[in-house]
């Protein structure tokens, strides 16, 4: 089995420290052996623009902190203060709990961010710190909504807010019922719509008041990044969708770093990627450009959405049919020497190497072509085979997944052979010339079966990250099926025929 590494040594998320709305509360191939590979020239950078690397100096911190949180009950024992960035979430400092209050205090100030005061039940209390961190609060760690603030405007909106969506959420709930059941335009149906989308607008509005008495407000800041965008009912249904996810991120403010220290962009990236863009290759691509073009010009979330959306669709981390050309296209056109800043050249035509090998394989291509011999060392040319679709089965004598297909394989070739319509080529990888031929011998295989110990015939063509790996090339020799199981491949033939 060829053993496709995470790829964890190049990608460097580099972070440091690590609700309607988005917020939160609580193996490599081998390369040819005999050659050394050279840079091709379209690892070239295709990025016109490159990304600058944050400065070291920035400043995240925010005054000295020293604050307290006095529970009403009884409380005792090690409290942690627990930080978020990006998707990771931090130990930043720890405090003793005397006499029902947890005291934190830290003369550079912490990062700007939301926090959590984790207790040893796994109880938890929320805090905004922005630039002033001198506060006191008082809470109940059974009853939020009795918190009370001293000294921090940003701790005052976070608790005074957790109140109003709290009922809100009350008053929306009959409403949010009756639309689940009610048969549409029906009265009952448009009565229920008619009170939600007041309420929608009566909260719009309460948003709107708190963001013009403090328009600089951390908690402004993070309130609007979490806002979802209104569905524009004015347009057809695939035109609201499509507006809908262009205009996903319009209220999330990449000039300000705090933000990346709340759940708000881990959440929404989960959204924008897995919920509001369809699940195909292409259109995961244009996702990913119209969000990353948007962040060219701050560093840090270029490089977590960069990283974030590789790691998402690395290969072996997806079913995605071709998760392969997302992340070929990332490679490509972000993992640049001008805009990876936080990998070095080697690190980067690694990445682009990687890539290379990946692209030549994506569906809707060309099948490449493959000459090599078979077990009576007899050269045999893939394209040289007339039948109308081909498949091509890369596997390992020792692959366990391999035993449970490779049988499958052999019946749906005799049930096919000499009819014209499917013929097979199988390439065997990672293994010897003797435990090749003693497989094909043991499990009386017929098919067409390859092997080049020097990986020549094929590198850089049928790429696999693990084995078996099946492709389906149809009569224009094009890809139409990759990633597939046995049982999958006469249902992508009949999708290719149908069309």
């Amino acid at each position: 089995m060829w053993k496709y590494m995470a790829l964890l040594f190049v990608l460097f998320y580099a972070c440091g420290n690590s609700t309607s709305s988005t917020e939160t509360t609580a193996a490599t191939t081998s390369a040819p052996k005999s050659e050394n590979i050279s840079k091709p020239k379209s690892f070239e950078n295709n990025a016109e623009k490159g990304v600058q690397a944050p400065e070291e100096t920035a400043k995240d911190n925010g005054a000295p902190a020293k604050f307290s949180i006095r529970f009403k009950e009884n409380v005792s024992g090690l409290t942690y203060l627990i930080g978020t960035y990006a998707d990771q979430n931090v130990r930043m400092d720890s405090s003793q709990i005397v006499s029902n209050t947890a005291s934190f205090d830290k003369a550079e100030g912490y990062p700007q961010g939301l926090y959590y005061v984790i207790f040893p039940d796994n109880k938890f209390v929320q805090i905004m710190l922005a630039e002033d961190q001198t506060f006191s609060m008082e809470t109940s760690l059974a009853d939020p909504s009795q918190t009370t603030v001293k000294g921090s405007v940003e701790n005052e909106l976070f608790y005074e807010n957790m109140k109003y969506e709290r009922s809100h959420r009350a008053k929306m709930q009959p409403y949010t019922e009756v639309l689940k059941t009610a048969e549409k335009d029906s009265d009952s149906y448009n009565e229920a719509m008619k009170n939600r989308k007041a309420l929608v607008s009566e909260r719009e509005a309460h948003l709107a008041e708190i963001a013009k008495k403090h328009p600089n407000s951390f908690f402004v800041k993070f309130k609007e990044a979490g806002q979802n965008p209104t569905l524009r009912e004015d347009l057809p249904n695939d035109e609201q969708v499509a507006a809908y996810r262009n205009e996903f991120w319009d209220n999330v403010d990449f000039s300000d770093i705090r933000i990346m220290r709340t759940p708000v962009i881990k959440n929404k990236l989960n959204r924008y990627f897995t919920e509001i863009t369809p699940q195909n290759p292409d259109a995961l691509k244009e996702a990913a450009d119209n969000l990353l073009n948007r962040v060219l010009d701050y560093p840090r979330y270029y490089q977590f959405f960069a990283n974030w959306i590789v790691f998402k669709y690395e290969p072996t981390k997806t079913t995605l049919m071709d998760a392969e050309a997302v992340f070929v296209h990332m490679i490509q056109n972000y993992f640049t020497y001008n805009r990876a800043f936080w990998s070095d050249s080697t690190q980067v035509y690694g990445l682009q190497l990687r890539a290379h090998e990946m692209a030549q394989s994506l569906i809707g291509q060309q099948g490449p072509n493959v000459t090599a011999n078979d077990q009576y060392g007899k050269p045999q040319t893939l394209y040289d085979k007339t039948a109308d679709y081909l498949v091509v089965y890369m596997f390992n004598p020792t692959c366990e997944h391999c035993a449970v297909e490779t049988p499958k394989l052999i019946d749906l070739y005799n049930k096919e052979k000499g009819k014209g319509h499917l013929d097979v080529y199988s390439i065997v990888v990672d293994t010897d010339d003797k435990e090749w031929k003693d497989y094909l011998k043991k499990n009386n295989i017929e098919f067409t079966s390859v092997f080049d110990p020097t990986n020549k015939a094929i590198y850089a063509k049928y790429f696999v990250n693990v084995t078996p790996e099946v492709y389906v090339l149809n009569k224009d020799r094009i890809i139409i099926g990759k990633n597939l199981k046995i049982d999958q491949i006469e249902e992508v033939i009949r999708r290719d025929q149908n069309k």
